[in-house]
């Protein structure tokens, strides 16, 4: 018995579908994963909100519908998540309140706004979590996790089931870990359709909760977090999505900003696209830790989602 059934699975995925878009999933430049024998991306930065987050969002306000209208719900976020909880608050006509750090880039703080939310900066991460906290208590608001619970990652698998509903043949999946959320239910969806798949999770160096987390047997907190990748930027690790990464990702590695970079500059030159950090990372590790085991394999790229503007994206390639 698996602690994430296909059966939730699908049974989320179609209750989102009224709300949420299939992204294409489409072939790309081999360049992007140089060792494999040929490179798929599934592009949910053309989903609803811009990322992923929806599919989760969606799916755990869907479970408090009634207190979430009576109370209203509150999430910490880099922005994206922030996004993603505006729009499913909107959705069912529930106030929200979302706690952003000060550094979340203007356009995510923009579109929150843009869909009714109440925006709260925090001076960090740490603060963020505390601060939403502090809203649970005194206003009693649904929080709307990031990143844990097997509800989450019931929306979240959704990506990775319309991934391999659409490509059978696919030999290793690589996909981004912030706190796990879209790993843990990416690798339960791939793996329980096609258990002959690898499915391998990435993180920067400087928030790498989940492989610390793996190493140590048990979830862990991380005294800071320090990478261009905000969106991957978890603090630490939970029970429940670290399970989960841990019952079904073969293995998780870790890549530098410079290979961020890197890879955001290469899906510029090959797609078109300019998209932070956290879309580059599947590409980063495909063409770095990975490419070992990716060798000869029809490989999956997550392009997890982007919000970010012209100047951020400019100014974080040239930095490198």
């Amino acid at each position: 018995m698996t602690s994430l059934s296909l059966e939730r699975i699908d049974a989320t995925l179609d209750a989102n579908r009224s709300k949420i878009r299939k992204t294409p999933a489409l072939s790309v430049p081999h360049v992007l994963a140089p060792t494999a024998n040929t490179v798929v991306a599934k592009f949910e930065l053309y989903q609803v909100t811009g990322t992923f987050k929806a599919r989760g969002a969606l799916a755990n306000i869907r479970e408090r519908v009634e207190d979430a209208r009576r109370c209203g719900v509150t999430a910490v976020s880099a922005g994206n998540h922030a996004i993603a909880t505006a729009f499913a608050a909107a959705s069912v006509g529930a106030n929200a309140k979302v706690v952003m750090t000060a550094t979340a880039p203007a356009v995510r703080v923009q579109r929150c706004e843009a869909l009714g939310a109440e925006v709260v900066l925090a001076a960090d991460v740490h603060r963020a979590f505390d601060i939403m906290d502090e809203l649970v208590s005194n206003e009693q608001r649904v929080v709307i996790h990031p990143f844990e619970g097997v509800t989450t990652a019931a929306g979240t698998a959704g990506v990775g089931r319309e991934l391999a509903v659409e490509y059978p043949d696919l030999g290793a999946v690589v996909v981004p870990v912030g706190g796990g959320g879209l790993a843990a239910g990416v690798a339960a969806a791939i793996k329980q359709t096609l258990p002959q798949c690898k499915v391998f999770g990435v993180e920067p160096f400087g928030a790498d909760s989940m492989f610390r987390s793996r190493e140590a047997g048990r979830a862990l907190v991380l005294e800071k977090v320090e990478t261009i990748a905000d969106s991957l930027g978890a603090p630490m690790a939970l029970p429940i999505s670290f399970a989960l990464c841990q019952e079904y990702l073969d293995d998780v590695v870790r890549v530098s900003d410079a290979a961020l970079r890197e890879a955001m500059l290469l899906q510029h030159e090959q797609l078109g696209l300019a998209v932070e950090p956290a879309c580059a990372a599947a590409t980063a590790a495909a063409r770095g830790p990975l490419a070992e085991q990716l060798d000869g394999k029809r490989v999956g790229l997550i392009f997890c989602g982007s919000n970010i503007d012209h100047d951020s994206w400019h100014r974080l390639v040239s930095d490198g």
